[in-house]
Protein backbone atom coordinates (compact mmCIF):
# COMPACT_ATOMS: atom_id res chain seq x y z
CA UNK A 1 0.00 0.00 0.00
CA UNK A 2 1.66 3.39 -1.15
CA UNK A 3 0.00 6.36 0.77
CA UNK A 4 -0.73 9.53 -1.26
CA UNK A 5 -1.63 13.14 0.47
CA UNK A 6 -2.59 15.76 -1.39
CA UNK A 7 -2.05 19.23 0.44
CA UNK A 8 -4.42 21.36 -1.20
CA UNK A 9 -6.60 18.31 -2.93
CA UNK A 10 -9.54 21.19 -3.32
CA UNK A 11 -7.75 23.19 -5.83
CA UNK A 12 -8.34 22.65 -9.37
CA UNK A 13 -4.29 20.93 -9.87
CA UNK A 14 -5.26 19.19 -7.11
CA UNK A 15 -8.53 17.42 -8.44
CA UNK A 16 -6.89 17.26 -11.70
CA UNK A 17 -3.99 14.96 -9.89
CA UNK A 18 -5.98 12.87 -8.58
CA UNK A 19 -8.30 11.91 -10.81
CA UNK A 20 -4.90 11.15 -12.79
CA UNK A 21 -3.70 8.87 -10.04
CA UNK A 22 -7.67 7.09 -9.85
CA UNK A 23 -7.55 6.62 -13.55
CA UNK A 24 -3.66 5.56 -14.28
CA UNK A 25 -2.22 4.92 -10.99
CA UNK A 26 1.67 5.55 -10.71
CA UNK A 27 4.36 2.91 -12.49
CA UNK A 28 6.02 1.54 -9.86
CA UNK A 29 3.56 2.28 -6.85
CA UNK A 30 0.85 -0.37 -6.27
CA UNK A 31 -2.33 0.45 -4.49
CA UNK A 32 -2.49 3.92 -3.98
CA UNK A 33 -4.62 4.84 -0.83
CA UNK A 34 -5.21 8.83 -1.55
CA UNK A 35 -6.11 11.42 1.06
CA UNK A 36 -6.96 15.06 0.26
CA UNK A 37 -6.21 17.91 2.39
CA UNK A 38 -8.00 21.16 2.19
CA UNK A 39 -9.97 23.88 3.43
CA UNK A 40 -12.38 23.20 1.00
CA UNK A 41 -13.50 20.98 -1.70
CA UNK A 42 -15.56 21.56 -4.49
CA UNK A 43 -19.52 19.70 -4.62
CA UNK A 44 -19.09 17.90 -7.52
CA UNK A 45 -15.21 17.34 -7.12
CA UNK A 46 -13.34 13.50 -7.50
CA UNK A 47 -14.55 10.66 -5.93
CA UNK A 48 -12.76 7.96 -4.66
CA UNK A 49 -9.89 9.10 -2.25
CA UNK A 50 -10.13 9.95 1.13
CA UNK A 51 -10.90 13.83 2.35
CA UNK A 52 -9.79 15.76 5.64
CA UNK A 53 -10.61 19.64 5.76
CA UNK A 54 -7.86 22.02 7.60
CA UNK A 55 -5.79 25.14 7.57
CA UNK A 56 -2.08 24.09 7.38
CA UNK A 57 -1.08 27.01 8.93
CA UNK A 58 -2.71 26.47 12.16
CA UNK A 59 -0.59 25.03 15.01
CA UNK A 60 -0.62 21.21 14.90
CA UNK A 61 -2.47 20.98 11.64
CA UNK A 62 0.81 19.51 9.81
CA UNK A 63 1.50 17.20 12.36
CA UNK A 64 -1.77 15.73 12.67
CA UNK A 65 -1.20 15.37 8.49
CA UNK A 66 2.30 13.97 8.92
CA UNK A 67 0.76 11.09 11.79
CA UNK A 68 -0.58 9.16 8.82
CA UNK A 69 3.12 8.68 7.43
CA UNK A 70 2.35 9.19 3.46
CA UNK A 71 4.96 8.22 0.94
CA UNK A 72 4.33 10.37 -1.44
CA UNK A 73 3.48 14.37 -0.29
CA UNK A 74 2.03 16.45 -3.52
CA UNK A 75 2.11 20.71 -1.59
CA UNK A 76 -0.14 22.50 -4.07
CA UNK A 77 -1.80 24.81 -1.09
CA UNK A 78 -1.14 28.40 -1.43
CA UNK A 79 -2.46 31.55 -2.22
CA UNK A 80 -2.16 32.91 -5.25
CA UNK A 81 0.60 35.64 -6.33
CA UNK A 82 -2.14 38.66 -6.87
CA UNK A 83 -3.36 38.18 -3.43
CA UNK A 84 -0.16 37.84 -1.17
CA UNK A 85 1.07 41.00 -3.07
CA UNK A 86 -2.21 42.95 -1.38
CA UNK A 87 -2.30 40.92 1.65
CA UNK A 88 1.19 40.73 2.67
CA UNK A 89 1.35 39.21 6.04
CA UNK A 90 -1.50 36.44 4.89
CA UNK A 91 1.41 35.66 2.13
CA UNK A 92 3.96 35.02 3.94
CA UNK A 93 2.44 32.90 6.56
CA UNK A 94 0.25 30.61 4.16
CA UNK A 95 2.78 30.52 1.61
CA UNK A 96 5.97 29.95 3.41
CA UNK A 97 5.82 29.42 7.21
CA UNK A 98 2.89 26.37 6.33
CA UNK A 99 5.87 25.01 4.70
CA UNK A 100 8.04 25.38 7.31
CA UNK A 101 5.27 23.88 9.95
CA UNK A 102 5.48 21.19 7.41
CA UNK A 103 8.88 20.27 7.23
CA UNK A 104 9.18 20.45 10.60
CA UNK A 105 6.71 17.90 11.33
CA UNK A 106 8.72 15.40 8.88
CA UNK A 107 11.46 16.01 10.43
CA UNK A 108 10.05 14.79 13.63
CA UNK A 109 8.67 11.62 12.12
CA UNK A 110 11.77 10.93 10.96
CA UNK A 111 13.64 11.14 14.24
CA UNK A 112 10.48 9.27 15.78
CA UNK A 113 11.26 6.32 12.96
CA UNK A 114 14.98 6.34 14.02
CA UNK A 115 15.59 7.92 10.32
CA UNK A 116 13.43 5.15 8.90
CA UNK A 117 11.05 7.43 7.55
CA UNK A 118 11.97 9.69 4.38
CA UNK A 119 8.57 10.64 2.32
CA UNK A 120 8.76 12.14 -1.61
CA UNK A 121 7.79 15.40 -1.15
CA UNK A 122 6.61 17.22 -4.37
CA UNK A 123 6.31 20.60 -4.19
CA UNK A 124 4.47 22.86 -6.78
CA UNK A 125 6.59 26.36 -6.94
CA UNK A 126 6.31 29.01 -10.19
CA UNK A 127 8.43 31.00 -12.54
CA UNK A 128 7.49 33.72 -10.44
CA UNK A 129 10.92 33.18 -8.62
CA UNK A 130 12.58 34.44 -10.72
CA UNK A 131 12.90 37.82 -11.86
CA UNK A 132 14.09 41.04 -14.62
CA UNK A 133 15.73 41.76 -16.56
CA UNK A 134 15.47 38.70 -18.40
CA UNK A 135 17.62 37.03 -21.31
CA UNK A 136 15.80 35.96 -24.22
CA UNK A 137 15.58 32.44 -22.74
CA UNK A 138 15.93 32.13 -19.30
CA UNK A 139 18.23 28.53 -18.97
CA UNK A 140 18.82 26.21 -16.30
CA UNK A 141 21.68 28.48 -14.75
CA UNK A 142 19.86 31.41 -14.88
CA UNK A 143 19.87 33.28 -10.86
CA UNK A 144 16.68 33.13 -8.87
CA UNK A 145 15.73 36.90 -7.62
CA UNK A 146 12.02 37.43 -7.51
CA UNK A 147 10.63 40.58 -7.82
CA UNK A 148 7.01 39.95 -6.38
CA UNK A 149 6.17 38.97 -2.62
CA UNK A 150 4.22 35.14 -4.40
CA UNK A 151 8.24 34.62 -5.99
CA UNK A 152 9.61 35.18 -2.83
CA UNK A 153 7.42 33.01 -0.53
CA UNK A 154 8.18 30.33 -3.64
CA UNK A 155 12.02 30.70 -3.86
CA UNK A 156 12.25 30.28 -0.03
CA UNK A 157 9.84 27.24 0.54
CA UNK A 158 12.47 25.77 -2.63
CA UNK A 159 15.34 26.40 -0.55
CA UNK A 160 13.97 24.92 2.91
CA UNK A 161 13.00 21.99 1.22
CA UNK A 162 16.25 21.57 -0.24
CA UNK A 163 17.59 21.44 3.07
CA UNK A 164 15.83 19.32 4.68
CA UNK A 165 16.53 16.86 1.98
CA UNK A 166 20.26 18.00 2.02
CA UNK A 167 20.10 16.53 5.77
CA UNK A 168 17.96 13.28 4.48
CA UNK A 169 14.41 14.51 6.35
CA UNK A 170 12.96 13.90 3.40
CA UNK A 171 13.38 13.56 -0.43
CA UNK A 172 12.38 16.49 -1.96
CA UNK A 173 11.74 18.49 -5.41
CA UNK A 174 10.06 21.88 -6.40
CA UNK A 175 8.55 22.25 -9.56
CA UNK A 176 8.75 25.83 -10.94
CA UNK A 177 5.31 25.48 -13.15
CA UNK A 178 4.43 27.39 -16.18
CA UNK A 179 1.11 29.29 -15.50
CA UNK A 180 -1.92 27.39 -16.00
CA UNK A 181 -4.27 27.80 -18.60
CA UNK A 182 -6.76 27.09 -19.65
CA UNK A 183 -7.81 26.60 -15.57
CA UNK A 184 -11.87 26.08 -15.49
CA UNK A 185 -13.96 27.78 -13.25
CA UNK A 186 -14.06 30.84 -12.22
CA UNK A 187 -11.49 33.45 -11.91
CA UNK A 188 -9.02 33.55 -9.15
CA UNK A 189 -7.33 36.39 -7.38
CA UNK A 190 -3.97 35.32 -9.50
CA UNK A 191 -2.32 38.31 -10.99
CA UNK A 192 -2.51 35.56 -14.39
CA UNK A 193 -5.96 34.89 -13.95
CA UNK A 194 -6.23 36.88 -17.33
CA UNK A 195 -4.63 34.80 -19.22
CA UNK A 196 -7.30 31.51 -18.35
CA UNK A 197 -10.23 34.53 -18.72
CA UNK A 198 -9.56 35.71 -22.25
CA UNK A 199 -10.08 31.80 -23.37
CA UNK A 200 -13.00 30.73 -21.00
CA UNK A 201 -14.51 33.21 -20.48
CA UNK A 202 -15.40 33.72 -24.71
CA UNK A 203 -16.04 30.07 -25.00
CA UNK A 204 -18.26 30.34 -21.97
CA UNK A 205 -20.33 33.16 -23.98
CA UNK A 206 -18.87 35.78 -21.71
CA UNK A 207 -17.13 38.99 -21.91
CA UNK A 208 -13.48 38.65 -20.56
CA UNK A 209 -11.51 41.62 -20.26
CA UNK A 210 -7.73 41.85 -20.75
CA UNK A 211 -5.62 44.04 -18.56
CA UNK A 212 -2.44 44.25 -20.49
CA UNK A 213 -1.24 44.85 -23.76
CA UNK A 214 -1.47 42.01 -26.87
CA UNK A 215 2.04 41.80 -27.06
CA UNK A 216 2.38 40.72 -23.68
CA UNK A 217 4.62 36.83 -23.88
CA UNK A 218 4.15 34.49 -21.17
CA UNK A 219 4.88 30.59 -20.27
CA UNK A 220 2.11 28.44 -20.38
CA UNK A 221 1.04 24.58 -19.50
CA UNK A 222 -2.81 23.12 -19.11
CA UNK A 223 -3.95 22.07 -16.44
CA UNK A 224 -3.48 18.15 -18.05
CA UNK A 225 0.30 18.67 -18.13
CA UNK A 226 0.28 19.83 -14.68
CA UNK A 227 -1.23 16.85 -13.52
CA UNK A 228 1.68 14.96 -15.76
CA UNK A 229 4.18 16.93 -13.93
CA UNK A 230 3.14 15.91 -10.90
CA UNK A 231 3.17 12.07 -10.89
CA UNK A 232 6.03 12.25 -13.35
CA UNK A 233 8.12 13.92 -10.34
CA UNK A 234 6.75 11.37 -7.56
CA UNK A 235 8.72 8.86 -9.07
CA UNK A 236 11.60 10.45 -10.19
CA UNK A 237 14.76 9.34 -9.00
CA UNK A 238 16.08 12.56 -7.40
CA UNK A 239 19.79 11.35 -7.10
CA UNK A 240 20.18 12.33 -10.03
CA UNK A 241 19.47 15.76 -9.46
CA UNK A 242 22.73 16.18 -7.83
CA UNK A 243 21.31 18.15 -4.90
CA UNK A 244 19.49 21.05 -7.10
CA UNK A 245 15.98 20.04 -6.61
CA UNK A 246 14.32 22.98 -8.26
CA UNK A 247 13.43 22.19 -11.67
CA UNK A 248 11.93 24.49 -14.73
CA UNK A 249 9.39 22.79 -16.33
CA UNK A 250 8.77 22.95 -20.23
CA UNK A 251 5.96 24.98 -21.60
CA UNK A 252 4.71 27.22 -24.28
CA UNK A 253 5.74 30.64 -24.46
CA UNK A 254 3.33 32.67 -26.84
CA UNK A 255 2.16 36.57 -26.72
CA UNK A 256 -1.67 37.72 -25.74
CA UNK A 257 -2.39 38.19 -29.18
CA UNK A 258 -1.27 34.93 -30.28
CA UNK A 259 -3.26 33.27 -27.83
CA UNK A 260 -6.44 35.72 -29.27
CA UNK A 261 -5.47 33.86 -32.70
CA UNK A 262 -5.30 30.68 -31.47
CA UNK A 263 -8.73 31.20 -30.37
CA UNK A 264 -9.91 32.76 -33.37
CA UNK A 265 -9.34 29.73 -35.64
CA UNK A 266 -10.85 27.73 -33.14
CA UNK A 267 -13.97 29.15 -32.70
CA UNK A 268 -14.35 32.14 -34.99
CA UNK A 269 -14.58 36.26 -34.64
CA UNK A 270 -18.07 36.17 -32.85
CA UNK A 271 -15.81 34.18 -29.85
CA UNK A 272 -12.60 36.61 -30.05
CA UNK A 273 -15.11 39.86 -30.09
CA UNK A 274 -16.04 39.22 -26.62
CA UNK A 275 -12.33 40.08 -25.55
CA UNK A 276 -12.71 43.82 -24.44
CA UNK A 277 -8.85 45.37 -23.56
CA UNK A 278 -9.35 47.43 -20.14
CA UNK A 279 -5.59 47.59 -19.36
CA UNK A 280 -4.87 47.58 -15.56
CA UNK A 281 -1.91 49.61 -13.90
CA UNK A 282 -1.42 47.11 -10.92
CA UNK A 283 -1.87 43.84 -13.31
CA UNK A 284 0.54 45.23 -15.76
CA UNK A 285 3.24 46.27 -13.15
CA UNK A 286 3.36 42.61 -11.90
CA UNK A 287 3.51 40.78 -15.20
CA UNK A 288 6.20 43.54 -16.20
CA UNK A 289 8.24 41.25 -13.76
CA UNK A 290 7.67 37.94 -14.68
CA UNK A 291 9.66 35.62 -17.17
CA UNK A 292 8.50 34.96 -20.73
CA UNK A 293 10.61 32.21 -22.09
CA UNK A 294 12.73 29.33 -20.95
CA UNK A 295 15.14 26.74 -22.09
CA UNK A 296 14.22 23.54 -19.78
CA UNK A 297 17.13 21.11 -20.40
CA UNK A 298 17.22 19.51 -17.38
CA UNK A 299 13.24 18.97 -17.16
CA UNK A 300 13.36 17.78 -20.33
CA UNK A 301 16.33 15.23 -20.20
CA UNK A 302 14.22 13.77 -17.00
CA UNK A 303 11.58 13.11 -19.22
CA UNK A 304 9.05 16.00 -18.51
CA UNK A 305 6.82 17.04 -21.47
CA UNK A 306 4.33 19.92 -22.39
CA UNK A 307 2.17 21.05 -25.36
CA UNK A 308 3.72 22.63 -28.27
CA UNK A 309 0.81 25.26 -29.55
CA UNK A 310 -1.66 27.22 -27.77
CA UNK A 311 -4.35 25.37 -30.07
CA UNK A 312 -3.62 22.24 -27.87
CA UNK A 313 -4.15 23.47 -24.97
CA UNK A 314 -7.51 25.58 -25.88
CA UNK A 315 -8.65 21.79 -27.46
CA UNK A 316 -7.40 20.46 -23.82
CA UNK A 317 -9.62 22.85 -22.02
CA UNK A 318 -12.78 22.33 -24.54
CA UNK A 319 -12.36 18.51 -24.25
CA UNK A 320 -12.38 18.01 -20.61
CA UNK A 321 -13.64 21.54 -19.29
CA UNK A 322 -15.66 23.13 -20.97
CA UNK A 323 -19.33 22.72 -19.15
CA UNK A 324 -21.56 21.05 -21.87
CA UNK A 325 -24.09 24.13 -22.00
CA UNK A 326 -22.29 27.21 -22.15
CA UNK A 327 -23.77 30.46 -20.52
Amino acid sequence: MTRVLIIGGGGMVGQKLAKRLITNGLPGYADLEITLFDMTFPEKGVAGPAFKTGNLSEAGVAYDLVSDRPDIVFHLAAIVSGESETNFSKGWDINMMSMWHLLEAFRNAYDKSDGTYVPRIVFTSSIAVFGGPFPEKIDDEFLSAPQTSYGAQKAISELMLSDFSRKGYVDGVSLRLPTICVRPGKANLAASSFFSGIIREPLNGQEAILPVDASVRHWHASPRTAAGFLAHAAKLDTTSLNGRRALNLPGLSCTVEEQIEALRRICGQDVVDLIKVKHDPAIIKIVEGWPRNFNPKRAVSLGFTAETSFDEIIHTYIAEDLPKTPA
